[in-house]
């Protein structure tokens, strides 16, 4: 047995219940990640509520997911860069975007690609970004306050990449084909 069971609905503990119904709710079934979060109540209420803000934020779907699988990356989190991949996919976000950004290059799509590095940079410098990349970004389309936005993602981000690093989450079977090494 892991040190981080994996939760279900009837095994978690109670105040983790309705979290991880509505994690099934929203994603038809509950990730791994989440049955591993779910151990710790404050841990999942926390994510779910970032990640509710997340989602209705003014980035689209499809730079969500370009955030999400670049701050997984960016953390070395195995299993968030398979889930974010296929996500990703999902929302039409070219391949060789996706791939770039799992090689740790920046997506050829010049709008995706000052999202991927100004992320990427806000988490390797901790915030310390320089007027340069701030730039950058607004030239491809973005507006200031959405940088600050960014932040509000590598929150949500940080905590399932994190949780993903410390309980090793099994990949589940519909993951496997986006299965990624660090």
């Amino acid at each position: 047995m892991s040190f981080y069971p994996i939760q279900s609905i009837a095994s978690a503990p109670d105040k983790s219940k309705s979290v991880l119904e509505q994690v099934q709710q929203t994603f038809g079934l509950i990730p791994n990640i989440a049955g591993a979060m779910a151990n710790s109540p404050e841990l999942i209420k926390a994510f779910i509520g970032l990640f509710q803000q997340v989602h209705a934020g003014t980035f689209t779907e499809a730079e969500i997911q370009i955030l999400l699988l670049t701050n997984a990356v960016t953390n070395s989190s195995a299993w968030a860069v398979a889930f974010h991949t296929m996500l990703a996919l999902k929302q039409d976000v070219a391949a060789v975007d996706v791939d770039a950004i799992r090689a740790r290059r920046a997506p050829a799509n010049k709008r995706l690609a000052a999202l991927s590095i100004l992320a990427r940079k806000l988490i390797e410098t901790r915030g310390h970004v320089i007027e340069q990349d701030l730039t950058a970004f607004a030239e491809a389309g973005f507006r200031p306050e959405q940088t600050l936005e960014i932040l509000a993602v590598i929150a949500a981000s940080t905590i399932t990449n994190y949780a993903g690093t410390m309980t090793e989450p099994p990949l589940e079977d519909f993951l496997q084909q986006h299965a990624w090494q660090a």
